[in-house]
């Protein structure tokens, strides 16, 4: 039982250290590892190793690293089962190979992992080899951390929370479609922070043309943390003069659109010249891919998330108007709901929440409900 105890908060350590990474470190996941020396009283964390930004070095390798001779004999938590291969070898040694050539005396899991390049073969691979492997420890948490590359290996798709804001009776904007501020100080620091934790933030063509938002992280010292924005544009109609656009230097951009390239009428030349005035790479600060339509003459939000998987996305946040956000909940795309409501009524307006999104709402457990401020947050997760 005491050893249990013990492993148990030795993982729930790991993966707050994991939650860190979120955003940082597609394609791959964001996974921690501890080297715990368990021959001392009580035990004592060695070493501790995060999956680099980028995604490599792999947590594991930078904790053994990290480590040194302190690994040998001692045991390793990790919130993801470890690697057993690599794509070519190109990448070096895969993590299972890393932990075999490190003295790791026992190997405590958390999450399985689905991927091709584990699901089960390192685990097998560590046993065949005399080390001890627990598997399964504290397996909600750390799936939950690591569920956007579950799902981008399973389903094809990222991960997707919408954010949504609402006033005090419902409404999302002017009855003529107009912003209106709805939150105060203590909810929009919030909202930077959740985006900080997303690999990309996807937006529709009708909030960009609307609200000209950035979709940037502005709280203190995280301004490196924004994420890649991605616009819904089927027409093409995305102006240049777009602060998505013109600051398309500090975070990058992707179109997706039913439109060539061409159609976008001086984006790319504006976002080189913004990005690097210089010439050079700044034309990939702004990419267009082609997305196929649906028979209303709607982008495919299935074959859009899937081009987002197929990059390497893992978790994106949906912040856009009530029509797109009704859209993907009618679509069956919505994972996490982040809704935050005012303190304020207008008496009229747009309405925020579209029947679709009723629905999923009324189906969705509520996992948490607090005040920021004098501001309202409910967050619901959808089934399975």
């Amino acid at each position: 039982m005491m050893q249990r105890l013990r492993d148990e908060a030795f993982m729930r350590a790991a993966i707050a250290l994991a939650r860190r990474g979120l955003g940082r470190t597609w394609p791959n996941p964001s996974v921690a590892a501890l080297v715990v020396d368990e021959s001392v009283e009580p035990p004592v964390v060695r070493a501790r190793g995060c999956t680099a930004p980028g995604g490599r070095p792999h947590a594991e390798a930078n904790a053994v690293t990290a480590a040194g001779e302190a690994a040998r004999g001692a045991t390793l938590y990790v919130t993801l089962e470890p690697c057993a291969r690599r794509s070519q070898r190109v990448f070096g040694p895969s993590c299972t190979e890393v932990i075999l050539e490190s003295g790791i005396a026992r190997v405590v899991i958390g999450a399985a992992d689905p991927s091709p390049f584990a699901s089960g073969e390192g685990t097998e691979a560590l046993r065949k080899a005399g080390i001890a492997v627990v598997t399964g420890l504290c397996e909600a948490e750390a799936r939950e951390v690591t569920r956007g590359h579950c799902l981008r290996v399973s389903g094809h798709r990222p991960f997707v929370t919408l954010k949504l804001a609402q006033t005090a009776d419902g409404f999302a904007g002017t009855a003529d479609r107009k912003p209106i501020m709805i939150t105060g100080e203590e909810a929009r620091a919030y909202v930077h922070r959740l985006r900080s934790i997303h690999d990309a933030l996807i937006t529709g063509i009708g909030t960009v043309l609307t609200d000209d938002p950035r979709l940037d992280v502005r709280l203190p010292g995280m301004a490196g943390m924004s994420p890649m924005r991605v616009v819904l544009d089927t027409q093409g109609r995305l102006p240049a003069h777009a602060r998505i656009i013109t600051q398309a230097a500090s975070a990058p951009v992707l179109v997706l659109s039913a439109q060539e390239r061409k159609q976008f009428h001086g984006v790319s030349d504006r976002a080189a010249s913004q990005a690097n005035p210089s010439g050079g790479q700044g034309e990939q600060a702004v990419e267009i891919l082609r997305i196929p339509k649906t028979e209303d003459g709607h982008l495919d939000l299935a074959a859009a998330l899937g081009a987002l998987a197929a990059q390497g996305i893992t978790r994106v946040m949906v912040e856009a108007g009530p029509t797109l956000s009704n859209a993907f909940a009618k679509a069956g795309f919505i994972d996490r709901l982040e809704l935050l409501t005012g303190a304020h009524a207008t008496g009229q307006g747009l309405p925020a929440i579209g029947p679709d999104l009723a629905g999923w709402i009324a189906k969705a457990q509520l996992v948490d409900e607090r005040m920021l401020g004098p501001d309202r947050l409910e967050i619901r997760k959808g089934q399975g």
